[in-house]
């Protein structure tokens, strides 16, 4: 009888375990996609949540327990149009960037000198990117997606 439960439990155990590994990994807001994502990214990055909502664009600004501020601005369509972060690490880009991080990716192995601040002028997509340890800075965004009446300097 005690084998016959033991088995039982290792049965639902591993029932359980090919759910979990079963179930996709949590949409993000990147760029390029819908604001309703937003609450993935908190609970994957493990970071609190600040939503300041503007007559031309929202910002959901996400902080990390590094330290690190990743702010994702949202135009009134619901769109990610752009993201910014700053602080003593470096945000994972390809979780940022989504569907637009392999363009980046290119786009910096092919640039001359490997080091030093990153400006990328893609068509539809631009990246400015700087920093150091414990100081980086940078902003991704799709200059045809910013709302009108706003500009790429509001991006901070």
């Amino acid at each position: 009888m005690h084998l016959r439960r033991q088995r039982k439990l290792a049965a639902r155990f591993a029932a359980l375990l090919i759910g979990a590994l079963g179930v996709a990994a949590p949409a993000t807001a990147a760029l390029g996609e819908i604001e309703a994502s937003v609450p993935a990214d908190q609970m994957q990055l493990q970071a609190t949540l600040r939503t300041m909502t503007g007559a031309r664009f929202t910002v959901h600004e996400l902080k990390v327990a590094s330290g690190t501020a990743i702010r994702e601005y949202v135009a009134p369509a619901g769109l990610v149009f752009a993201v910014a972060w700053d602080g003593p690490s470096m945000p994972d880009l390809r979780q940022l960037l989504g569907a637009q991080f392999d363009r980046y990716a290119e786009a910096v192995a092919a640039r001359r000198f490997r080091r030093g601040p990153v400006l990328l002028e893609l068509p539809g997509l631009t990246v400015h990117s700087t920093g150091h340890m414990r100081a980086f800075t940078g902003k991704a965004y799709i200059p045809e997606a910013i709302p009108p009446g706003v500009a790429a300097e509001d991006i901070q």
